[in-house]
């Protein structure tokens, strides 16, 4: 299976690595971009972009057995299994990550277990200081926001389910780094203009 991962720019003398968390309707993706961008701008080194979900995307494209299988979960609204998660994010960083290159984990991990096995992949890769930002984003602010999106599927009930799912799951994959040497929490408030998540985004980073 061929990867391709996306690339930024960024100027310290060592790498850095950013995991970000952050629900449907937080704006997570967004301040992804804003912040691949402003490290774009301040020059450097290669930033390796960790994101499942396009890799799910061109597995199901290509048309194989494995996308076939992934489309049926799919189109029942089931998870994908971990293992397939923790392969497609361990493929990246074989195929991509340096002694020098920066990374940016991007919807994963999302569950403990991956979590344990994104630890023991940075512990691999020698990564240390790890820097997770945290968008967050209340029920009643997630629903909202997901409603004006209009799509078909944005029920009130299954953007309930999702958040649920969310608090349940994802939140406590993170949590599961909380107190570990070499990772820092930062949550930061995602009910405000997009410009200022970001502006607090750098300031918590200390940029």
């Amino acid at each position: 299976m061929i990867i391709q991962a996306g690339f930024c720019i960024v100027s310290y003398m060592q790498p850095q690595t950013f995991i970000f968390f952050g629900q449907v309707g937080s704006g997570k993706g967004t301040q992804v971009k804003l912040l691949m961008d402003f490290l774009k701008e301040r020059g450097g080194k290669e930033c390796v972009y960790a994101y499942p979900g396009n890799e799910y995307r061109r597995i199901i494209e290509s048309g194989n057995y494995t996308g076939s299988l992934i489309k049926e979960s799919v189109s029942r609204g089931e998870l994908q299994p971990g293992f397939l998660t923790d392969a497609i994010v361990a493929n990246i960083l074989i195929s991509f990550l340096t002694a020098e290159s920066n990374l940016i984990a991007d919807g994963y991990p999302r569950e403990v277990t991956q979590s344990e096995s994104f630890e023991k992949m940075l512990k691999f890769y020698k990564r240390t200081d790890i820097k997770i930002i945290y968008i967050e984003v209340s029920k009643e602010e997630a629903m909202k926001r997901n409603l004006l999106r209009g799509r078909h599927d944005d029920t009130p009930e299954g953007i309930k389910k999702r958040f649920d799912e969310y608090m349940n799951k994802v939140v406590p994959a993170m949590n599961y780094f909380k107190g570990k040497t070499g990772y820092t929490i930062y949550t930061i408030n995602g009910e405000q203009s997009v410009e200022n998540v970001h502006k607090d985004i750098i300031k918590a980073l200390g940029y």
